[in-house]
C-alpha cells in the first residue's frame, strides 16, 4: 500500500500546487479542494506527511515517461510475442498465477491488477485478457469483460473459454440473443462442456420469454397451465385478494355468467386457478384443449389489466435461473 499512497501523495501534491498557482479560478479552485479532502480520506494522507514524498514531482515523472513517447509508441507497435524475452514471459505468467490466486480468495479488484500487469508486460496472451474477464464480470463490470473478451477472441479465435465468458457477460447484461450465440461458438469449439449447455439452454429461455409475442407479458401461459409447477407458484402469487376476486368473476364466467362468489373463506388460491382453468377447458367439445388456451388467453389479459406487477412477478420467478460458470470460476 506505500507505493499506492506515495503515488497518492504525488497527485496531492501536484493538486495543492495548482490551487496555489495563481492560474486558477475560484470556481475550479474550490472543485480542487473538494478533490483533495476526497484524496486524503481515501488514502488516509495528508500533505503534511512527507515520508511519502518521493525524489521528482508528478509533472517530472510525467515529462519524463514521455520524453521517448513517440520511440516507445513505435516500438510497441511493432512489438509480436516473438519480441518478448524469457524473464518477461515468465513474470507475466507469475502475475498471471498471482492473479489466480486473488481469484480463489474472492479478491477480485487484486486479481484485475495483477492480470493487468500480465498484459502490460505481455499483450499477445488471450489467457490474460479472459481471466481478467471473469474477475470484471465477478466485480460487477460486465461492459469490461465483453470488451476484454472481445480481445482475447482477437488474439485466439479457437479459444473456447473466452466465447463462454463473453455469453456470461452478455446475459449479465440482459443480452441473451447475443449470448447465444457465443454460447454455441463455445459448444462448438468445446462440444462435451456441461456448464456451456446449461447456459446455452437457460439463455434460449430467457430469450423466448422475452419475446413480445409471448402470452402473458413473456410467459407462456398454455405452457403454465399444464405444468404442475404453476400450481406451486399460484399458492404464493393468488395470494392476494385481487386475484382471488378475478379468478372468481373468471369462474363465474366460464360456468354460465352466474355471479361470482362473495367474499369471505374459499377454496385456496392454487385450487382457485386450477378449478377456473378445469371449468373454462370444459367449455369446449370434449377433449379439445382450445377451451383451456383461451382461457389461458383470457386470463392473461385480465391479470394485465388488472394487476401489471404481478403478472412481473411471476415474469420474475420464470426468469430466475441465471446462468452458471460452472468452471469458468477457474481461470
Amino acid at each position: 500500500m506505500s507505493d499506492t499512497k506515495r503515488l497518492a501523495f504525488s497527485v496531492l501534491q501536484f493538486l495543492h500546487e495548482q490551487m496555489h498557482s495563481g492560474q486558477l479560478s475560484s470556481d475550479a479552485k474550490e472543485s480542487l479542494e473538494v478533490a483533495v479532502q476526497c484524496l486524503e480520506t481515501a488514502y488516509e494522507i495528508s500533505t503534511d506527511d512527507q515520508s511519502l514524498a518521493v525524489p521528482m514531482t508528478l509533472p517530472e515523472i510525467f515529462n519524463a515517461a514521455t520524453a521517448n513517447f513517440p520511440a516507445q509508441s513505435q516500438a510497441n507497435n511493432n512489438s509480436s510475442p516473438n519480441c518478448l524475452s524469457d524473464e518477461q514471459r515468465a513474470e507475466a505468467e507469475q502475475l498471471k498465477t498471482e492473479g489466480n490466486e486473488q481469484m480463489k480468495v474472492e479478491n477480485y479488484s487484486a486479481a484485475v491488477e495483477f492480470y493487468s500487469q500480465a498484459i502490460a508486460l505481455n499483450s499477445h496472451n488471450a489467457v490474460y485478457y479472459c481471466n481478467r474477464a471473469a474477475a470484471l464480470s465477478k466485480l460487477g463490470n460486465y461492459a469490461g469483460a465483453v470488451q476484454d473478451c472481445e480481445q482475447a477472441i482477437n488474439i485466439d479465435p479457437k479459444y473456447s473459454k473466452a466465447y463462454g465468458r463473453m455469453g456470461l457477460a452478455l446475459a449479465s447484461l440482459n443480452k441473451h440473443t447475443e449470448a447465444v450465440g457465443y454460447y454455441k461458438k463455445a459448444l462448438e469449439l468445446d462440444p462435451d462442456n456441461d456448464t456451456y449447455k446449461s447456459n446455452l439452454k437457460i439463455a434460449e429461455d430467457k430469450m423466448d420469454t422475452s419475446s413480445p409475442t409471448a402470452g402473458m407479458g413473456g410467459v407462456d401461459l398454455a405452457g403454465l397451465l399444464s405444468n404442475p409447477g404453476f400450481m406451486n407458484m399460484a399458492s404464493t402469487l393468488m395470494n392476494n385478494p385481487q386475484v382471488q376476486q378475478l379468478m372468481s368473476g373468471m369462474m363465474s364466467g366460464a360456468m354460465g355468467g352466474g355471479p361470482g362468489p362473495g367474499p369471505g373463506p374459499g377454496p385456496g388460491p392454487a385450487a382457485t386457478a386450477a378449478t377456473a382453468a378445469a371449468a373454462a377447458a370444459t367449455a369446449g367439445p370434449p377433449g379439445d384443449l382450445s377451451g383451456l388456451i383461451q382461457a389461458g388467453q383470457q386470463f392473461a389479459q385480465q391479470m394485465q389489466q388488472n394487476n401489471p406487477e404481478l403478472i412481473e412477478q411471476l415474469r420474475s420467478q420464470m426468469r430466475n435461473r441465471t446462468p452458471s460458470a460452472g468452471n469458468e470460476d477457474q481461470p
